[in-house]
């Protein structure tokens, strides 16, 4: 489906308007006059890009100002942004390449953080390889939200790794920044494990509705991120959208309340069963019944339907985001409340 402008709550194809819950633009920020008015103020100051090295002799006083908002944000001692979510993990497996004796996967994790690993679990139990008496130094992917799940993570299982494994965390929050925790501070800050180190890097162009990557963690790591040659290299990300990072503080907050006010109301008028997944805390409605997805289209609503990988089955996701009414809500639920008589 081709369509000529950006798909807010509503999405026009071939001249006719349907409801639209798909898209990763949770806060609803893309199409919000109130954010365009600050990125377009800030473009006027900082230009349309920046293409010169960060570590350059001209430094930019929009980039302080937006990582210093993340890393509070965040709860992290410090952060650095990027071009894309993409780079900031390929920046980081670089550097754990180095220092990992052996990487550990949650299942499904995002390409952003894939390397040569092994799997944590192993049917249903963690890996025996964890448990034995190798001392060395260990690195765990996962993404914040494992792919078809509603929820966060669960890292508790991590309290079991004996001592004499060093363990790094590595966290792609691309889809939870910005979404759980308080204010959308993601779940970095939550995690309290018996580990040396913790990572997070995100993509900034889904909750934050703009494009780039950022990657949190202790001063001395983001350090090392920065002395890579690959950032040394590369153009940062757009100061103008970094600086709009810091300006948009309240209004992140506001988008947040917004999108968990919607939430609670889905939560209140929902029929739950076991083929639509959904939690209240989570923007997000997986569902197994195909069949919905043409029942919906005939009621003028669209949602993400499509192969994330190839192989894979479909994905049919409904994206729910701070910009939907309750009017958008009521009939979307009323239609997924009769398909559990049907």
């Amino acid at each position: 489906m081709n369509v000529n402008q950006f798909p807010d709550r509503i999405i026009e194809i071939d001249h006719e308007e349907y409801l639209y819950f798909g898209g990763t633009a949770y806060l609803g920020l893309p199409t919000n006059k109130e954010f365009q008015e600050l990125v377009i103020k800030n473009i006027r100051k900082w230009g349309t890009t920046y293409g010169s090295s960060r570590s350059a002799n001209i430094n930019l006083t929009a980039y302080e100002s937006g990582e210093t908002f993340l890393a509070t944000h965040i709860k992290s001692e410090s952060a650095v942004t990027v071009s894309s979510g993409m780079l900031a993990g390929k920046l980081v497996i670089d550097i754990l390449n180095k220092s990992t004796d052996r990487f550990f996967h949650f299942s499904d994790i995002h390409t952003a953080i894939k390397t040569n690993s092994l799997p944590l679990f192993i049917n249903e139990k963690i890996n025996p390889r964890l448990l034995d008496s190798q001392p060395e130094r260990i690195t765990i992917l996962t993404d914040g939200v494992p792919s078809f799940q509603t929820r966060a993570v669960d890292l508790s299982m991590l309290a079991a790794i004996p001592n004499h494994k060093e363990i790094t965390l590595l966290i792609d929050e691309s889809h939870s920044f910005g979404i759980l925790g308080r204010d959308g501070c993601g779940i970095y800050s939550q995690i309290d494990l018996p580990i040396k180190k913790k990572i997070m890097i995100s993509s900034l162009g889904k909750a934050f509705g703009l494009n780039g990557g950022v990657i949190a963690s202790d001063a001395s790591f983001i350090n090392q991120i920065k002395e890579q040659d690959t950032f040394v290299s590369a153009a940062g990300m757009n100061p103008a959208f970094v600086q709009t990072l810091a300006d948009a503080s309240v209004l992140y907050k506001n988008q947040h309340q917004k999108l968990i006010e919607n939430l609670n109301y889905i939560d209140q008028k929902l029929i739950k069963n076991d083929t639509i997944k959904f939690d209240k805390t989570y923007p997000l409605i997986y569902l197994e019944n195909d069949n919905l997805i043409e029942i919906l289209k005939e009621n003028k609503i669209i949602i993400a339907n499509f192969k994330y990988q190839k192989n894979a089955n479909n994905l049919n996701r409904i994206v729910i985001t701070a910009n939907h009414l309750h009017e958008d809500l009521d009939k979307l639920v009323n239609i997924l409340n009769d398909s559990n008589f049907k």
